[in-house]
């Protein structure tokens, strides 16, 4: 099954420039570690040593944040879509 990822700018440089990369997998974990094998280093930006998703980052399937789902362990279905956002810390 495939699902399409979504980039964001500052990761782009580890994946040739693309805004949105296509890999396999069947849960969240599976396809960072997807993701991984075709762009190394991508991993190491989203996950922490233990393997959790970094704080400062936030990932969504179909518009929906795992963190309030299953996590890494979050299913994925054919056509998915994941989007990496990384968050935004500022303001007065």
């Amino acid at each position: 099954m495939s699902i399409t990822i979504r980039i964001p700018t500052p990761l782009r440089k580890l994946t040739a420039g693309a805004d949105e990369v296509a890999v396999e997998g069947s849960n969240v974990s599976e396809v960072i570690d997807n993701l991984e094998a075709q762009h190394n280093g991508l991993k190491a930006r989203l996950c922490d040593d233990a393997g959790e998703i970094r704080r400062f980052v936030n990932v969504y399937v179909n518009d929906e944040d795992v963190r309030f789902l299953q996590g890494l362990k979050t299913a994925i279905k054919d056509g998915d879509e994941l989007s990496i956002v990384p968050a935004i810390a500022g303001g007065c």
